[in-house]
C-alpha cells in the first residue's frame, strides 16, 4: 500500500466476491475494500476515493490479471454511464448475485425466517428488454478523458443522454444505448441534431434555464412508439417545428405527446401531458388481455419478464376462484387483471388517478367485471371502513414503490388479517423492513427472485406469506 497525503493507491489487489450496490469487493489488511466495475477474480490497482474507519471505496486505475470470468462490455459507455454496470459479470454470476442480495437483505440483515430463495429467474432478453426511457438535455454534458474544453464550441459541448453517476447535473451523451430497441435511438439522435442545427437552447440544469429539457420514449413488443417531448417554456414556433419534423422523420410514431414543465425537477406525474398527434395510448398485450399504456401509465419495463413476473405471483396467490382479493398500488392494474380469471373478486388501490382511468379502460376492453378500482393515497384510503365496503380480502398481493409500504398501511394489512399476501417489491432492503412487520402474524413460504433488469444490481422478488395458525 503507498499512501501520499490522503490519497491511497492499492496494488496487486484480487477482487473476491459480489458486494452491494453494483460493486465488488476486495479485503486489505484486515478492511473491507468495495471496487466498481470489477469481476471476481480480478487481480487491480485501485485508487481510493472514501476512506471510513471499517471500509474503503474505490475504483481501478489498471487491470494486473483479468479474471477468466470477465467479460468485454458490450457498450461503448460502459464505466461512465450510470447504467448496465454489470457487463463485466457473465450473466449466470449476475443472477447468483442477485439471489445472494435477496438473502443478504432478507436473512443476513433482515433476520427474517425463510425457506431456501429459488435461483433467479432470468431475462429472455439481456439488452434491448426495456420498453420506457428517458433521456436528459443538457448545455453542459459530461467531458470525456482525453476531450480539451476549452477547444469545445457551444454545440458540441451540448448533450442528450443519461445522467452520470452521483452527479445530478451531469449528462453523458449518448449515441447508441443497448437498452430498448430502435427507433429509440435514431429518434433520440435526430431530435438531438434537429435542436443543434436550429439553435434550440438546451437545458441548464443547475441554472434552471433553456427550452429543451428532456424526452421519453416508450416502445411496445408489436412496435408501437409512444414520443412525450419536454420544454422549459413555451416557444409555439420553435415546438411546433420540432414535433412537425419528428412526425415527418418517424412516420411509425404512434402518439407524439409534448410536456411545458417549468418547476425544478423533470418528473411528469404532475404536468399536462399534450397529444399533438396521433393515438393517445399505446397498447401491450400479455395472455389474451390488452393494457393501455398512457404517457404517465406505470408498466413494467421489461415486458416479456413482467410476464414471468405476475405469473409468479399469481401461482403464490394459490387462488381458487373463489377469492376476493386486494391488489395494492395496482399500477394501471396489471396484476389485477392478470389474476381476475382465478379470483371472485379483485380491488385495485393506486394513488396515480390516471392510472386508475387506464386500468378501468383496460378491464372495460378486456370484458373483465370483477376488477374495481380506486385511486388514493394508499393509507388514506385502505382504511376498516374501506375493507367493510368492499369485502374482506382473502389474498392480498401488494407492489408498492421502493419506499415500501407506509406503517399504517402494514397496521390495515394486519387488521385485514387475510389468509395470504404476495409482496412483489423492487427493493429488497424496504421489503425486508416490511415483512418483519406483517411477520409478526405470517410466515414467509416462498422467495423467488426475478431479474428485470440484466446487467444492473436491481432486482425484483417475490414473497408468499401465509396467516400463521
Amino acid at each position: 500500500m503507498s499512501r501520499k497525503k490522503t490519497d491511497i493507491t492499492l496494488e496487486n489487489i484480487t477482487i473476491e466476491a459480489i458486494a452491494a450496490e453494483g460493486k465488488a469487493l476486495a479485503h486489505v489488511e484486515g478492511m473491507v475494500v468495495f471496487v466498481e466495475n470489477a469481476v471476481p477474480g480480478d487481480v487491480v490497482d485501485i485508487k481510493v476515493y472514501k476512506k471510513k474507519k471499517n471500509y474503503m471505496e474505490g475504483r481501478i486505475i489498471r487491470i494486473v490479471q483479468p479474471s477468466s470470468q470477465r467479460r468485454e462490455p458490450f457498450c461503448e459507455h460502459f464505466g461512465v454511464c450510470g447504467g448496465c454496470k454489470w457487463q463485466p459479470l457473465p450473466y449466470s454470476m449476475q443472477l447468483e448475485a442477485k439471489r445472494q442480495q435477496v438473502y443478504d437483505q432478507l436473512v443476513r440483515i433482515g433476520h427474517l425466517d425463510v425457506p431456501e430463495i429459488r435461483p433467479t429467474l432470468p431475462s429472455e432478453k439481456t439488452e434491448y428488454y426495456r420498453n420506457k426511457l428517458e433521456f436528459t438535455a443538457s448545455s453542459k454534458r459530461w467531458i470525456l478523458d482525453g476531450e480539451d474544453p476549452d477547444s469545445l464550441n457551444a454545440g458540441d459541448r451540448m448533450g442528450l443522454g443519461f445522467h452520470v453517476g452521483k452527479f445530478f447535473d451531469k449528462v453523458l451523451d449518448i449515441h447508441t444505448c443497448h437498452l430498448q430497441k430502435e427507433p429509440s435511438n435514431a429518434i433520440r439522435l435526430f431530435v438531438k441534431q434537429f435542436c443543434l442545427s436550429h439553435g434550440y437552447e438546451f437545458f441548464d440544469i443547475r441554472e434552471n434555464r433553456g427550452f429543451f429539457r428532456n424526452m421519453f420514449v416508450r416502445t411496445t413488443e408489436d412496435g408501437q412508439v409512444m414520443v412525450i417531448m419536454c420544454f422549459f417554456h413555451e416557444d409555439v414556433e420553435k415546438r411546433t417545428a420540432l414535433l412537425d419534423a419528428l412526425t415527418e422523420a418517424f412516420p411509425q410514431i404512434t402518439s407524439l405527446y409534448y410536456i411545458i414543465n417549468s418547476k425544478l425537477n423533470d418528473s411528469i406525474s404532475d404536468q399536462q401531458c399534450i397529444l399533438y398527434r396521433g393515438a393517445d395510448s399505446i397498447y401491450e398485450q400479455m395472455e389474451g388481455l390488452r393494457f393501455k399504456i398512457g404517457p404517465k401509465s406505470f408498466y413494467q419495463t421489461n415486458t416479456a419478464q413482467a410476464h414471468r413476473l405476475y405469473s409468479v405471483a399469481r401461482d403464490f396467490a394459490a387462488l381458487t376462484g373463489s377469492e376476493t382479493v386486494y391488489d395494492l398500488y395496482t399500477g394501471t392494474g396489471t396484476i389485477a387483471q392478470f389474476v381476475s380469471s382465478r379470483a371472485s373478486k379483485v380491488v385495485g388501490i393506486e394513488y396515480v388517478p390516471e392510472a386508475i382511468e387506464d386500468a378501468r379502460a383496460n378491464a372495460e376492453a378486456n370484458n373483465i367485471t370483477n376488477c374495481t378500482f380506486y385511486a388514493g393515497d394508499m393509507k388514506d384510503v385502505l382504511s376498516a371502513d374501506f375493507i367493510a365496503a368492499n369485502g374482506h380480502p382473502d389474498v392480498i398481493i401488494l407492489d408498492p414503490p421502493r419506499a415500501g409500504v407506509h406503517p399504517d398501511v402494514a397496521k390495515v394489512i394486519l387488521e385485514a388479517s387475510p389468509d395470504r399476501i404476495v409482496y412483489v417489491s423492487c427493493n429488497p432492503a424496504s421489503q425486508a423492513r416490511d415483512l418483519a412487520m406483517l411477520c409478526t402474524q405470517y410466515e414467509i413460504t416462498a422467495v423467488q427472485p426475478v431479474d428485470m433488469f440484466p446487467h444492473t444490481q436491481h432486482v425484483e422478488n417475490v414473497c408468499a406469506l401465509v396467516r400463521k395458525k
